[in-house]
């Protein structure tokens, strides 16, 4: 029980930042949340599998991404401890997910199914309360994402992902940071040396 008590901790405490956990509440997340420790390089979701699980990290890395057909890997999320990684979509409509999840680094998760969360939400509103806001900041997200692969030069989009990531950059090799922004490593090589030179 210890153990398990170990790994729900920072999920308790997450919760704690929104809605707050009763006791009936923090028993039943500890009962729905399955910890499960994973290796780098180990797939928490491959393409074609339905994504069967909201995935919260304790500790670690991942990376969510797609593969086109000329075999290029293009990196939609990364996520890090206290936060959280699923293919939405696979999720909750419940079909073939067209995204692998990865572990760049070895890691300790925490997974509900979907059934349970579904459950928890009917159960406990202040689960529906907490991932409503999970979900909105999601969203939110991805949305700044959108425009600014629009509208922001690759430079501009560095210096974004430098400013919201301080702890990624120190973590991830360059050729992950340039997929993630949608340009070759080589690209992302001459944009840090401009800014070396400007400053």
């Amino acid at each position: 029980m210890s153990e398990q008590v170990q790994f729900i901790a920072p999920l308790l405490s997450y919760f704690s930042n929104y809605f707050s956990l009763n006791k009936v509440e923090k028993d039943e997340a500890r009962k729905r949340f399955k910890e499960r420790i994973v290796r780098r390089r180990q797939f928490i979701l491959q393409e074609g599998d339905v994504c069967n699980h909201f995935t919260f990290i304790v500790s670690g890395c991942f990376k969510m991404y797609a593969v086109s057909e000329d075999a290029k890997e293009h990196i939609l999320q990364f996520s890090v401890e206290n936060e959280w990684i699923s293919d939405l979509s696979s999720f909750y409509s419940r079909n073939p997910s067209k995204l692998f999840i990865e572990a760049l680094e070895p890691s300790v998760i925490l997974q509900i199914k979907h059934q349970d969360l579904l459950d928890l939400f009917i159960a406990h509103h202040r689960f529906d309360r907490n991932f409503r806001i999970i979900m909105e900041r999601a969203y939110v997200q991805l949305q700044e994402r959108m425009l600014e692969n629009i509208s922001a030069s690759a430079e501009h989009r560095y210096k974004q992902f430098l400013k919201n990531n301080p702890v990624l950059v120190r973590r991830l090799p360059g050729t992950q940071i340039a997929s993630y922004l949608g340009i070759t490593p080589e690209f992302l090589s001459k944009i840090r040396k401009s800014i070396v030179s400007k400053n």
